[in-house]
């Protein structure tokens, strides 16, 4: 029980000490209930939460944060269409095993 701890522990601060990812969006798509445009956003990493911003309007959401087995070549989204508008539901950071689940 300690191990997992100790290993969800480093995967937990290598992703709150990274830096910013770039994440496009090519059509809109809705974060914890907000709709945002298409277009590029900075993506920031806080432990179990998550930040985009585009300029000066930001979205925070809840993460799960989870490692996976392969190296990620780029940052991508996962979409997920509900209500009849598209929801982020994983974004996996490029250059990492680490995908955010939103929650």
């Amino acid at each position: 029980m300690l191990r997992i701890a100790v290993v969800f522990l480093t995967v937990a601060l290598s992703v709150a000490s990274a830096k910013s990812y770039t994440v496009n969006l090519f059509q809109p798509a809705v974060l914890a209930g907000t709709e945002l445009q298409a277009g590029q956003y900075k993506l920031e990493v806080d432990g179990s939460k998550i930040r985009l911003k585009n300029g000066p309007a930001a979205v925070e959401a809840d993460v799960q944060v989870e490692n996976t087995p392969q190296r990620h070549r780029s940052t991508s989204l996962r979409l997920e269409r509900k209500d009849s508008r598209m929801h982020i539901k994983e974004i996996r950071l490029g250059g990492t095993n680490v995908q955010l689940v939103v929650n």
